[in-house]
């Protein structure tokens, strides 16, 4: 037995002593979405099983007649799992009913529902994930579903200067001489600062479910009055009422002109010490604005006594605002053309800005906040470019688009290799803009732009015959926010199911969505108030009830980041760490912020994902 044999080995033992517990718990060996089954959907369950040999299967309705049966298909090991495992096809049970439970030898599932929209509740308690994480407004109890959830406004207003001083690796920034006032926009994750990179995708992806649905003439996704939020009644469908409350947070986040600033201009390693410049920032954006520092959990928003600060403008929040905006001035053009009139000149000025400082990223490290540094500009510059060309036809930026390197024109590489999708890779973003959103593309470009959506999306299927969960995803390293990049995924596989009808794609998207609801080695639901075993314990200041019992449990619809393998720094992932496959390195555990943390840019997909099934 070689070294990694024996690492593997020795990891696939302690898994299976870890799986053993949980089943303890109440952990099932038969594994499925805890959720339902869609009547004509796709129907799977994954079973804990050694043997290579076929098991004979049955599922009985509430009256123990067998109205579907067949035969397991043995997958073998699944080094990411930690154990071994058979699958179960029962898409045959086409008929609408409570109660129904899966047999596989001594072995009987929890009872399950096959029902038309089984997701649509979620889908709603996904998208009210967002109000109840507004900041600068009061959450008020007519919106949410329990009394406890309510909550004081907090960081009303929120006016901050730049962060001036010694970061943590001793870095002396220099501050600047202009205060904003950014109030509004969501709360990022657990803790109370705002991102703008992670509020660009978020953005994004719920503005695309809304456009998905329009472009399709399938109905909007949150029609006016279907959301429970202060705005409803007004007019405008809900999501985009929703959404429009963090851009406008993102265009406050804008330099003013004539305002200039100190920034470390060009890349720095880790270790170097930064060197500043003075430059013109006016319509750069500032990359975050969080407290000095670490506050404890629990704490309501409206008690924060910390200072809160802007952190340097760079090119990726600039870009991600670009982008946003460019979106946000197509979609209102109609309904507020005042505020899409805003939005594009927020954009064009953050263009100009990108354009004029192409290499100011996000460096040093801060107290109070997370970094989110990204050190390849490539895709964000390609993402804007594409969103200002949809939305504007300027040649220009079709230009731009075919110099870049991520443009299909640029290179024939097809693989879904490398293709992750997350705050910091967001090339498919503008692919599935150009793709999807009427606009002035040559048709070549077009479809080879299709083309590769397509190609990626198969590849995520393929990965999905290596292991033997089934998931359009092949390992090995789970990282923060997991259960989002499966997903995006997800995602990708829908819009290619929009582009080509191919069912083996959007049943791909439901393997993501049964994963996340249950069919995992850990039989966990990863959303809270979904499941037999949902998560309860969200790394979250206010959602606190497991530290504090004067702070609320967590609502409905709020999914963890789920299983991580590589960072774990947490106070609990730092126990596990060589004694868990990657998809069992999981917690629900209030303090496991690396593992059970929730945030926007996570609950956005799933927003995304449970409209698409629930919407098709």
């Amino acid at each position: 037995m070689n070294l990694r044999q024996f690492l593997v080995t020795t990891a696939a033992g302690m898994a299976l002593a870890s799986t053993a517990s949980a089943q303890d718990a109440g952990m099932s060996a038969i594994q499925m979405n805890q959720v339902g089954f869609e009547t004509l959907g796709p129907k799977r369950a994954t079973v804990v099983e050694t043997g290579q040999q076929p098991q004979a299967w049955r599922v009985i309705d509430a009256n123990g007649d067998t109205v579907a049966q067949g035969q397991s298909r043995p997958r073998g090991w699944d080094a990411t799992a930690g154990v071994s495992v058979h699958d179960l096809d029962f898409g045959t049970l086409r008929t609408q009913g409570n109660g129904y439970r899966l047999q596989v030898g001594e072995r009987t599932s929890r009872p399950f529902a096959v029902s038309d929209r089984p997701f649509q509740q979620l889908n709603r308690d996904a998208f009210a994930f967002f109000y109840q994480n507004r900041s600068g407004i009061p959450i008020l109890e007519e919106h949410v579903d329990r009394a406890d959830l309510a909550r004081p406004a907090g960081h009303t207003p929120d006016s901050a200067t730049c962060f001036s001083g010694p970061d943590v690796r001793g870095n002396v920034w220099p501050g600047c001489d202009h205060t904003l006032d950014v109030s509004g926009g969501w709360y990022d994750a657990g803790d109370h600062g705002k991102y703008v990179v992670n509020g660009g995708i978020s953005v994004w992806t719920l503005l695309n479910a809304y456009e998905r649905a329009r472009i399709r003439n399938i109905g909007t996704a949150y029609p006016d009055g279907t959301a429970d939020i202060p705005e409803a009644g007004n007019g405008v469908d809900d999501i985009l009422d929703e959404v429009r409350w963090q851009l406008e947070f993102l265009l406050r986040m804008q330099v003013p002109e004539g305002a200039s600033v100190e920034v470390p201009v060009g890349r720095f390693a880790p270790d170097q010490p930064l060197t500043f410049t003075r430059i013109d920032a006016g319509g750069l954006v500032h990359h975050k604005v969080h407290d000095v520092k670490w506050t404890a959990l629990p704490i309501a928003p409206a008690d924060d006594p910390e200072t809160r600060y802007l952190y340097a403008p760079n090119t990726a929040a600039t870009l991600n605002l670009v982008a946003v905006a460019a979106q946000c001035a197509r979609l209102w053009r109609d309904i507020d053309p005042a505020f899409a009139q805003t939005c594009q000149m927020a954009a064009d000025r953050g263009y100009a800005a990108a354009l004029r400082h192409p290499d100011i990223y996000a460096v040093g490290s801060f107290d109070g906040g997370g970094d989110y540094g990204d050190d390849d500009l490539t895709d964000e510059f390609y993402w804007a470019a594409a969103e200002m060309f949809v939305t504007t036809g300027d040649d220009r930026y079709l230009a731009d688009l075919r110099r870049s390197a991520h443009h299909p024109t640029a290179s024939g590489e097809t693989s879904a290799e490398g293709v992750y999708t997350s705050w910091n890779a967001v090339r498919a973003l503008g692919s599935i803009s150009l793709a999807t959103v009427p606009n002035r593309l040559p048709s070549s470009d077009r479809d080879e732009t299709r083309h590769r959506i397509v190609e990626w999306a198969r590849g995520y299927l393929a990965e999905g015959l290596t292991q033997g969960y089934g998931l359009p995803f092949a390992g090995p390293d789970y990282v923060w926010g997991s259960n989002a990049d499966l997903l995006n995924r997800g995602l990708i596989l829908g819009v290619a199911h929009d582009l080509t009808g191919d069912e083996a794609l959007r049943d791909g998207v439901v393997a993501t969505l049964d994963y996340v609801l249950g069919r995992n080695p850990l039989d966990q639901s990863y959303v809270t108030g979904y499941g037999d075993r949902p998560m309860r314990h969200p790394h979250h200041r206010f959602w606190a009830h497991s530290l504090d019992t004067a702070y609320p449990k967590p609502p409905a619809g709020v999914m963890s980041g789920g299983p991580n393998n590589q960072m774990m720094r947490d106070p609990v992932a730092v126990t596990m760490r060589g004694t868990c496959a990657p998809q069992a390195c999981w917690r629900d555990d209030i303090q496991a912020f690396s593992q059970n943390e929730v945030a926007i840019n996570w609950n956005a997909p799933l927003v995304w994902v449970t409209a698409y099934l629930d919407r098709p």
